[in-house]
């Protein structure tokens, strides 16, 4: 498998990027949080295109710290899968009953809050099965700061948005963060290295679509806190979600 890999990346040198067919704004709006893949691998090609979209964010004084391990279908691979997957489902398992995820709205089989328990589920139950796992790190060149992640996270959207414009989809979580430890050993991370989170990928199940956010005017302000621009309006058709903090009750008094 790895001289087969290698050869098709020999390959790939003169290659052109694959073309897409998602306008830019289009794959924005409408990169969903994917959790479940086809079982299918994902093409090096594909791999190649979106993670060179990923290396083409921007960073503090373009130092590019940011830094991606992938991980397909190798031994490594493979138990970082098993290791993530049990953090994951414990940290699922703490937060479905923490949040009452099976009371109020959840104990009715079609509401939004029980489907999101159900895919959830699904997908911490079947982790090991993910057809990509990518670790975004950032090598740390100075003590940590609170403004550190503006110089890999970007580059974390970069690869959703990518990964969305070939038909593919993709999360990111935070599950790697219960089992740092064990990860750094199996992988070789080094101490000044920090892994800032779990992407994966896959063809997926379902389909992407317009994502739902809180309206324009609840998140975007003009001239003082708390008050909404004016141009703030949202497009004709948009859906909406109440999900994440309620507004603020204070406003601005005139």
């Amino acid at each position: 498998m790895c001289s087969d890999r290698s050869a098709e990346a020999h390959d790939l040198s003169a290659v052109p990027l694959p073309p897409d067919t998602v306008g830019l704004l289009e794959g924005l709006t409408t990169t969903r949080a994917i959790r479940r893949y086809r079982d299918e691998p994902v093409p090096d090609e594909a791999l190649r295109a979106i993670l060179f979209a990923a290396t083409r964010a921007p960073s503090g004084s373009n130092r590019q710290p940011f830094r991606f391990l992938v991980l397909t279908d190798g031994p490594n691979a493979q138990a970082a899968k098993k290791i993530i997957g049990a953090g994951a489902r414990r940290i699922w398992g703490g937060k479905r009953t923490a949040d009452q995820y099976e009371q109020g709205s959840g104990a009715v089989a079609d509401s939004p809050k029980a489907r999101m328990a159900r895919t959830m589920q699904e997908f911490v139950d079947a982790f090991e099965r993910v057809p990509v796992l990518i670790l975004p790190c950032l090598v740390r060149y100075r003590d940590p700061m609170p403004s550190e992640g503006a110089s890999v996270y970007p580059a974390c959207q970069n690869l959703l948005v990518a990964t969305r414009a070939l038909g593919y989809g993709g999360v990111f979580t935070g599950f790697n963060f219960a089992v740092d430890a064990e990860l750094r050993e199996l992988l070789g991370v080094p101490d000044n290295v920090f892994i800032a989170g779990t992407i994966t990928l896959g063809r997926p199940v379902g389909r992407q679509g317009p994502v739902r956010r809180r309206p324009m005017p609840e998140l975007v302000y003009g001239e003082r806190w708390d008050e909404p621009a004016p141009w703030a309006i949202d497009p004709p058709g948009t859906a909406f979600t109440s999900a994440g903090p309620p507004r603020s009750a204070t406003r601005h008094e005139e």
